[in-house]
């Protein structure tokens, strides 16, 4: 098992980001909120992963901080909670957010969340209420950076888009939440970031 990694970020596209460990390109995939953690390309990070082994692929998967990545491991046990999933609810909601929404019963908000229909929100209500990790310091951040971004000029509305739809949005729906949004000064994760307050309101 990979329990961490440390090295230089060389590329980053939601849901994906490459970390070069001494030579070696490591593939990760990776909710919205450890992107809007990292520091610009050729920085150093470290993240705290997670592989899921299938028959076709192994994949890795990064968070920025542990009390992420320890939510990510609880939510893969829920029945009808697969990676891909869990992926997208850390992308909606941060791990404060998502422990409201258990305590308080908030099933309205789970089911914003792409792929989230109102049975798999009563689940995870029942099944995470006596799971819940400890959240620890969740404002500690892998990276040690406030998130520093590098504004990207043109296509950062398109890249959001379809970062959006590789966390379950629809095309149409992705389109619609970013079409509202200026994108002058904004990265591509700054976009994706008012795009999903948008759609969480």
């Amino acid at each position: 098992m990979i329990g961490f990694l440390r090295g230089k970020l060389v590329h980053k596209a939601p849901p994906f980001l490459v970390l070069d460990v001494q030579g070696v390109g490591y593939e990760v995939e990776a909710p919205m909120t450890t992107f809007y953690d990292l520091p610009s390309i050729n920085e150093e990070i470290k993240l705290h992963t997670h592989l899921v082994v299938r028959e076709d692929a192994h994949i890795l998967f990064g968070f920025s901080k542990e009390a992420d990545r320890t939510l990510f491991r609880t939510l893969i046990k829920v029945s009808g909670v697969g990676p891909k999933l869990a992926l997208t609810i850390l992308s909606g909601q941060s791990a404060e957010e998502f422990h409201r929404c258990i305590h308080n019963n908030d099933t309205l908000a789970l089911v914003r969340l792409p792929g989230v229909g109102k049975k798999t929100a009563e689940r995870l209500v029942i099944e995470m209420r006596d799971r819940l990790p400890d959240l620890g310091d969740s404002t500690m951040s892998g990276t040690g950076k406030s998130g520093a971004s590098i504004p990207a000029a043109g296509n950062a509305k398109q890249e959001a888009i379809s970062a959006l739809c590789s966390l379950g949005y629809k095309p149409l729906d992705a389109s619609k939440m970013v079409q509202s949004i200026s994108a002058e000064g904004k990265s591509c994760e700054d976009i994706i970031r008012l795009a999903l307050q948008g759609a969480a309101r």
